[in-house]
């Protein structure tokens, strides 16, 4: 079964807008997707950029997301929990939640949010980072979702 990831706020493979990125209000943008398959427990997000200088930086770790959910809002708030129960890991960054697209200046870096289907809760801490939840999302991922997008800094 396929999902798809969408957004309102630019289109797959285009440009990232400014207050989306360290430049501007650095907010995640609202998110949505289809129903997932049938026997979906949770939802994990991970936003990665694999052109960044030192290899892929991880912009954003969330799990835990309710199988009902089919939305997230703009501008998720930083907390360890929100209140879905959905948690927030730790961003390449060192912080929690979200941290926009924010390369050196220099050539285009794509941006891809990944979503994932899952039989199971991730049940990590809040704080845990990509890693921990990739070894987590290990063998039970039902489907997946990808949104890339652009950005460059002159």
């Amino acid at each position: 079964m396929t999902l798809q990831l969408t957004t309102p706020a630019f289109r797959p493979a285009a440009d990232i807008p400014v207050r989306y990125t360290c430049d501007g209000s650095d907010m995640s943008p609202a998110l949505s997707w289809t129903t997932p398959p049938e026997g979906t427990q949770s939802f994990a997000l991970i936003l990665d950029d694999p052109d960044a200088p030192g290899g892929t930086w991880v912009h954003w770790v969330l799990y835990d997301l309710p199988p009902t959910e089919r939305t997230l809002p703009a501008g998720v708030p930083p907390d360890g929990t929100l209140p879905s129960g959905a948690r927030q890991g730790r961003n390449d960054f060192g912080r929690l939640g979200y941290g926009g697209p924010c390369p050196p200046p220099g050539p285009e870096h794509r941006y891809y949010f990944r979503l994932y289907a899952l039989d199971k809760k991730v049940e990590l801490q809040p704080g845990s980072t990509r890693a921990q939840a990739d070894r987590s999302m290990r063998g039970h991922v039902l489907a997946h979702a990808e949104l890339m997008g652009r950005y460059r800094r002159a």
